[in-house]
């Protein structure tokens, strides 16, 4: 089978392109996970967040939007000293306060983030290399989700974020998953 080409280089990366990415992906907590761990990958590899991402799930209680919310200081220098998980301060701040900022989402953060999918038809990338870092999409969703007071969700971060939950299918053509699934 073909497959992207960034997806061949390790086992797990075969794993999350077969089964995740560009699946669509609802609820609250679940897309908060992805939005998190998205911000989390900032500046390094996506192997490193998948590999760590059991004790990612562990050490922020699951990625539950209102446990995360509560975190405190205590819970911020506990992750820190978790040599398990990335231990940005940065990033973790964010994590918190956007956990906090996805609980006043009315309607909920789901709703919110799917908002943004785009509706027309897009050309499909034929390469790696057509695939964008951005879109007119994802940088309206950072605009919406920073003045709603979440931080680390750049267009960059956001349209990873669209990728890796098939708000977007960027598969390519030669890519046994290339549209095979629905975005809504």
């Amino acid at each position: 089978m073909e497959r992207c080409g960034w997806a061949t280089s390790a086992p797990e990366y075969v794993e999350y392109h077969d089964q995740e990415w560009g699946r669509p992906l609802h609820g609250d907590d679940a897309l908060f996970e992805r939005m998190t761990l998205e911000a989390f990958q900032s500046g390094l590899s996506w192997i490193t967040i998948l590999r760590k991402r059991p004790a990612f799930r562990e050490a922020f209680a699951g990625f539950r939007i209102p446990a995360v919310a509560e975190f405190g200081d205590d819970d911020v220098e506990r992750l820190m000293a978790d040599a398990r998980i990335v231990r940005n301060r940065a990033k973790v701040d964010a994590a918190v306060r956007n956990a906090r900022a996805a609980l006043e989402v009315p309607g909920g953060l789901s709703a919110l983030l799917w908002s943004f999918a785009p509706t027309a038809p897009r050309p499909r990338p034929q390469t790696v290399a057509d695939v964008p870092a951005t879109s007119v999409e994802s940088v309206a969703m950072a605009e919406e989700l920073k003045r709603r007071g979440f931080s680390f969700v750049g267009p960059t971060t956001g349209y990873a974020l669209m990728q890796a939950t098939g708000m977007v299918d960027d598969h390519v053509a030669t890519c046994f998953r290339a549209g095979s699934a629905d975005p809504r």
